[in-house]
């Protein structure tokens, strides 16, 4: 950052007519959701929760994307491997806490390609808006990774076992019709400019019949996400640091010509059962 110049705030908040916008904001980053996003986006929605004058939110982004995933190791502190899956559990179970915990009704308006957690992120909202640009990408199993987002348990329960394995299982990029037709997307926005205001207008509409959470009159099936979150968030921090990931991990590097994190990942693969111990 040069002197003097303020960077603007990675998550915007901006509230009217008792509708809160919540935007994520690093578009020349894809709004990747770095540490500090994360936090961010954890205090948007406790704050929106805790104002009288909020009855709704939305959640959208700046610019062409809406999310491309969570950026774990741009913004990580180091830490040997233990205490590294510690902290991404407590990590993971917490962002998506904070969508579970969210007491009012909440849209997720998604204006560009979404990612891994802002996929089951959206999910995790009441219902969601997308302009027709807007793709859904789940590659956990191409990263070598495990589901998040309590989708193990959510998806097949929105939109049945079939659809669920696109997303979970082949990790196939899913536009904005086909997520329509399974029922993932509720709307298919156009014109895309607007696609925030129609979200407003849902989420006032969801406050004024005082309809909470989807959930709200089922605490059996919020304790079964609440569940699936705890066991997914282990699983995907154990994930980290094994083979799968690791070698997707070096595979990549090796194709983008990236030299340093091609080693990095090289020893750790190479030293796998050793770094599981550590």
């Amino acid at each position: 950052m040069s002197a003097g110049k303020v960077e603007p705030p990675n998550v915007l908040i901006t509230v009217k007519d008792v509708i809160a916008v919540i935007a994520f904001n690093r578009p020349h980053r894809f709004n990747s959701l770095t540490l500090d996003m994360m936090e961010a986006v954890t205090d948007a929605l406790a704050r929106c929760a805790k104002d009288e004058a909020v009855k709704a939110a939305v959640i959208t982004a700046s610019g062409k994307y809406y999310c491309s995933g969570v950026d774990f190791f741009g913004s990580m502190p180091k830490m040997r491997p233990s205490s590294f899956v510690a902290w991404v559990r407590d990590l993971n179970q917490g962002i998506f806490d904070a969508f579970l915990d969210f007491p009012k009704p909440l849209i997720a308006a998604v204006n560009g390609p979404a990612i891994g957690a802002s996929v089951t992120s959206a999910a995790l909202c009441d219902a969601i808006l997308a302009v027709p640009s807007a793709t859904f990408h789940t590659p956990f199993r191409a990263l070598g990774i495990t589901p998040e987002g309590c989708s193990s348990v959510n998806f097949p329960d929105l939109i049945g076992d079939q659809n669920a394995k696109v997303f979970l299982e082949e990790g196939r990029k899913v536009d904005a019709a086909e997520a329509h037709r399974m029922g993932f997307v509720q709307e298919v926005i156009e014109p895309p400019e607007s696609l925030v205001q129609r979200a407003r207008v849902l989420a006032a509409s969801l406050a004024e019949k005082g309809q909470g959470r989807r959930w709200a009159k089922d605490s059996q099936w919020l304790e079964t996400l609440r569940r699936a979150n705890r066991e997914e968030s282990v699983a995907l921090a154990e994930s980290f640091l094994k083979r799968p990931f690791l070698e997707a991990q070096y595979n990549f590097a090796a194709a983008k010509g990236k030299a340093v994190p091609k080693m990095i990942f090289w020893v750790a693969k190479t030293f796998q059962p050793l770094l599981a111990r550590l």
